[in-house]
């Protein structure tokens, strides 16, 4: 499998050095540049430039020459409802290189230049999709290789989520880690099939054994000193829904399954090439859900790594089941944290949206954290509680657990506290439930796959682990 974003230098910074032409960044109210001749002032008044989001004004001198431009930042209102207000101008402007001329704070400036940077991705593997081609000067007081190293993660996790089915399998999804732990240098192992059943994974198997795609845990490990960090993310890499087969219209966007396991990818990449002081695992169960004489079904029961039975009432709660397992090996070793991100629940989506993914987690600390790191890297959360008298909703009486309770409320906290069921061991413990999709495009988010959460951890990470 080829992924495009290591060669693609739009999500890179242009070298330091370059010739570059100005980008005066206007919001609404400010006054036009002093460097601006008489003329260009005139210009910019006859355009009618309002400095709204995303707009642009050419600039050029007498000759007929560009000089430079202006882009429009807004008003506070207009800029908080778009998570990269700047990221617009970037699809505006010709090709060249660009300086940005303004005064934001350092932190504000260094997401506008991530937004720049995301702006410039487009999915291209099957039609030709036209980026941007307006480059970027890093500004002073930005941090280059933490941007560029977002920019590169986001990019791994949109391209495994657009990528159909047909060319994204588990074995495929293996080759992804594959090719990124060799990038950096960490190990990546694979337990796949029936040797599942023989290492002690029974709930991933019994999900996937109906697909000829064989079922597999993926495990990349990095790093030989620091905390240890492990990640879990759910690689369903298609769901049917099982025998419980889920409508064509809710089946359309299953290929987004796995968006679980692409985050985590990302932000595994992000981690290693800033190379972060810790040690890193990732576990990711990758499983094809679909429909065949093999196919567990309803009222099923089976025996968890965890030594947990589950009751099986809809096998289209199977990324629970797929990443019990894993969670369970995470556990084991007893990590300082364990952070899962699945495309889990509906629920989540109705209570929020596809914006604001929420979390999950006990420890007071790690949640303030998270909300700190989601505010700081544009990168939006909102926790959910674990609600203790919710729990009596998992227990079937006839096994531990119920992998899908009826009724239908709180679908996205029931979900949470199954998977908490499986994390005993350790002392920090959070669960994402993301979208993982942009149903449409805003300024460096275009429709189509979508990273969430990752650089909310990412700007956690130091206070959590104490980095």
């Amino acid at each position: 499998m080829t992924l495009p974003f290591l060669d693609h230098p739009g999500l890179r910074f242009a070298d330091p050095g370059t010739v570059s032409l100005p980008l005066h960044v206007l919001a609404e109210g400010d006054p036009l540049p002093e460097t601006l001749s008489p003329a260009q002032r005139t210009f910019a008044g006859t355009q009618g430039f309002t400095a709204a989001p995303g707009t642009v004004l050419l600039l050029a001198d007498e000759t007929g020459k560009l000089t430079g431009a202006l882009a429009g930042y807004g008003s506070a209102p207009q800029r908080a409802r778009l998570r990269f207000p700047l990221a617009g101008a970037a699809a505006r402007l010709p090709e060249g290189v660009w300086s940005l001329q303004t005064d934001l704070p350092a932190e504000v400036l260094s997401n506008e230049c991530l937004g720049w940077l995301l702006e410039s991705y487009r999915f291209d593997r099957y039609a030709t999709a036209a980026a941007p081609k307006a480059r970027l000067i890093c500004p002073a007081g930005v941090d280059r290789a933490r941007i560029e190293a977002m920019a590169e993660g986001e990019a791994i996790t949109r391209d495994l989520i657009n990528t159909p089915a047909n060319d994204l399998g588990p074995d495929e999804l293996e080759t992804a880690v594959r090719d990124i732990g060799a990038r950096h240098g960490a190990s990546v192992t694979a337990v796949i099939g029936d040797e599942l059943l023989a290492q002690g994974f029974p709930l991933i198997h019994a999900v996937g054994r109906a697909s000829p795609r064989a079922p597999r845990l993926i495990e990349l490990r990095w790093g030989a000193e620091g905390p240890d960090l492990t990640l879990v993310g759910k690689g369903v890499c298609f769901d049917t829904g099982g025998l419980n087969l889920k409508p064509g219209a809710s089946m359309g966007l299953m290929k987004k399954d796995m968006g679980g396991a692409a985050t985590q990818l990302g932000l595994a990449h992000m981690i290693m090439a800033l190379g972060l002081p810790l040690r890193l695992r990732l576990l990711i169960p990758a499983v094809e859900n679909a429909v065949a004489g093999e196919a567990f079904r309803p009222g099923d029961i089976f025996t968890s790594r965890k030594g947990l039975s589950v009751e099986i009432n809809n096998t289209d709660a199977e990324g629970r089941l797929v990443l019990a397992d894993a969670l369970a090996a995470a556990d084991e070793e007893s990590p300082d944290l364990i952070l899962c991100m699945a495309t889990l629940t509906g629920a989540a989506r109705v209570a929020l949206g596809p914006d604001v993914p929420p979390f999950y987690t006990d420890e007071e600390g790690l949640a303030a954290a998270l909300a700190r790191g989601a505010a700081t890297a544009a990168d939006p959360l909102w926790r959910m509680p674990f609600w203790a008298p919710y729990e009596a909703l998992i227990e079937p009486g006839i096994a531990d657990l119920d992998n899908a309770p009826s009724g239908g409320m709180a679908g996205s906290i029931t979900a949470a506290l199954f998977l908490r069921r499986f994390v005993t061991e350790t002392p920090a413990f959070a669960h994402f439930d993301i979208y993982g999709w942009r149903p449409a495009a805003q300024p460096g988010t275009p429709k189509g796959g979508f990273g969430q959460a990752a650089r909310a951890v990412l700007s956690a990470l130091p206070e959590v682990l104490g980095l």
